[in-house]
């Protein structure tokens, strides 16, 4: 298969590849390929920098007994609790983590089911956004849950900010002021979801920078644009 020229299947395997989903053959096909296409690889490390930020809302979740006993059974391991394989994964959750995407692609999977067979309501995350600098670096992720009205935002990557400044989110619509989210602290923040924030003329997201505080201007920001990315309904 010649893929050099057909750029469409170049992206998607590149996502496929990224996310894990690739599998057997068609993935070492794929790592071959890699090694002799600069471009493809340049491909595949945008996606990873597309994906790798929802690595940032993946938390910790405690799958029950039986998903553990499936686990024996299939691999045919007859460990006592607490000892042998399953204390080396317990001693070694920052190692399973650090996977990356991948891991975190089948963890979400993993947390949804989980949650549901416990009867714990899992998240409804259905707008994301990830802000980039003026060098297209990934800085902060924003996601929005509009069952729960919960706008959250952390921060993976961004310049130092001083102690009498802060950094301001806002919603850019089509026309017309941008909308207050909230500001920032601590490199996170947690906010009420606002009908004003998913409206059908709000496309981008930006995060300014300000007085302490937030911007002192209630129409608008009176600081610079560090940070914007697209928002997008999942």
């Amino acid at each position: 298969m010649n893929i050099r020229h057909n750029l469409a299947l170049r992206q998607k395997l590149a996502a496929e590849y990224v996310l894990g989903t690739l599998k057997g053959g068609a993935r070492r096909r794929y790592e071959g390929w890699m090694h002799n296409d600069a471009d493809l690889r340049n491909i595949t490390a945008e996606w990873q920098q597309r994906l790798a930020p929802m690595a940032e809302f993946a938390g910790d979740v405690q799958a029950p007994k039986s998903v553990w006993r499936g686990i024996e059974r299939r691999l045919n391991l007859k460990a006592a609790p607490g000892s042998g394989w399953q204390a080396w994964i317990s001693d070694n959750l920052s190692f399973w983590r650090g996977l990356g995407v991948v891991s975190t692609g089948l963890a979400a999977v993993l947390m949804v089911l989980v949650l549901s067979k416990t009867g714990v309501e899992p998240p409804s995350i259905n707008y994301v956004a990830t802000l980039t600098d003026e060098k297209a670096q990934n800085a902060l992720v924003v996601t929005a849950d509009t069952r729960n009205h919960a706008l959250d935002v952390r921060v993976i990557n961004s310049a130092h900010v001083a102690a009498d400044k802060s950094l301001h989110l806002w919603a850019v619509p089509k026309s017309g002021n941008p909308r207050s989210l909230g500001v920032l602290a601590d490199k996170r923040g947690h906010f009420v979801l606002a009908e004003n924030a998913i409206s059908a003329d709000v496309a981008v997201l930006a995060v300014t920078l300000e007085p302490k505080g937030g911007s002192p201007d209630p129409n608008g920001p009176t600081g610079p644009i560090l940070y914007k990315g697209n928002w997008v309904r999942l």
